[in-house]
């Protein structure tokens, strides 16, 4: 029996040893003096990011078109899943210098597609600049909702270096509290370090995780076809009301009718419903007065209760 403890424990601490020394071998060894250090740890647990397979990160490094593409793809989760296609799309059909069998190429199809307005001649080897990288990032952000952005200028040193076009997007990002300024200035031509770049993913995929989406807008319900619509009632017998429903139609092809009424309170709530037109007539534009009638009981005061849907 001891053995077998002994046995155990070996195996247990053998095991620690290796979960240990594996959770540190992944650990990048160049970044612990870079102000970006823990944004890049937490990228680098969603498996977002990865070294030169050195243990290296590289952050002071420029960040090429291809990374940002995959950065920003893979960590806003964007698809094309919701699109049909006549044929499946290549790179090569938004993209020049994208080759269709690059391990790259269906990323740069997913954010074309999802409107992150990458140039159609982006060298995917090449540097991508801090405003270049801000508006994709804003363009990802977008596509995950619609949010409530303070409507704020941020006035920085170099905002006339912004590109026209590019100046909303770095706005948005610098009010939100994504991007930030170096000494009062964007820097907006810079080549974004690889750092910089997963500062500002890693604080955009917390502002999408964090912030409430603005809802949609109900939909605007069209203007109706009647106007001046009114209610008049006259007496009918010694115990009976004649109501009537009257508007102003475009035409006469219009009409009106009584949908319900409703009593409550001593209140007969008379509702309309409008009739429309028939399609296939021709009528000529002139205003007609259109009108429905009801029957209730003097008992109660007729009132009007609008249309019915």
């Amino acid at each position: 029996m001891k053995k077998s403890y002994k046995s155990l424990f070996v195996l247990l601490a053998v095991l620690l040893f290796t979960l240990s020394a594996s959770g540190s071998a992944f650990a990048f060894n160049d970044i612990d003096k870079d102000a970006g250090k823990s944004y890049i740890e937490q990228l680098q647990k969603k498996g977002l990011i990865k070294g030169d397979g050195s243990g290296m990160f590289k952050p002071k490094s420029a960040l090429t078109a291809q990374s940002a593409v995959l950065l920003i793809v893979n960590g806003f989760g964007l698809n094309i899943d919701n699109i049909r296609f006549i044929k499946e799309p290549k790179a090569s059909d938004f993209f020049t210098k994208v080759k269709d069998d690059a391990y790259y190429a269906k990323a740069f199809i997913v954010a074309n597609l999802n409107g992150l307005e990458i140039p159609r001649d982006i060298d995917p080897n090449g540097k991508v600049t801090r405003e270049q990288f801000a508006h994709w990032i804003f363009k990802a952000i977008s596509k995950k909702g619609d949010y409530a952005w303070i409507e704020m200028y941020q006035t920085f040193k170099d905002e006339d270096k912004v590109t026209k076009g590019y100046m909303d997007s770095v706005q948005k990002l610098l009010v939100g509290k994504i991007a930030s300024l170096d000494n009062g200035k964007f820097r907006p031509k810079d080549a974004i370090t690889r750092s910089e770049a997963a500062v500002i993913l890693a604080k955009a995929l917390a502002f999408v995780k964090n912030t409430q989406p603005v809802p949609p807008a109900e939909p605007e319900q069209p203007a109706s076809p009647l106007t001046e619509v009114k209610l008049t009632s006259e007496a009918y017998g010694s115990e009976a009301l004649k109501v009537t429903i009257s508007a102003q139609a475009p035409h006469p092809g219009y009409g009106i009718e009584i949908a319900n009424v409703a009593f409550k309170d001593k209140q007969a709530i008379v509702t309309y419903r409008i009739v429309k037109p028939d399609p296939a007539a021709l009528y000529p534009q002139v205003i007609t007065t259109v009108k429905a009638t009801v029957y209730v009981s003097n008992a109660y005061t007729p009132v009007l209760g609008g249309e019915a849907k």
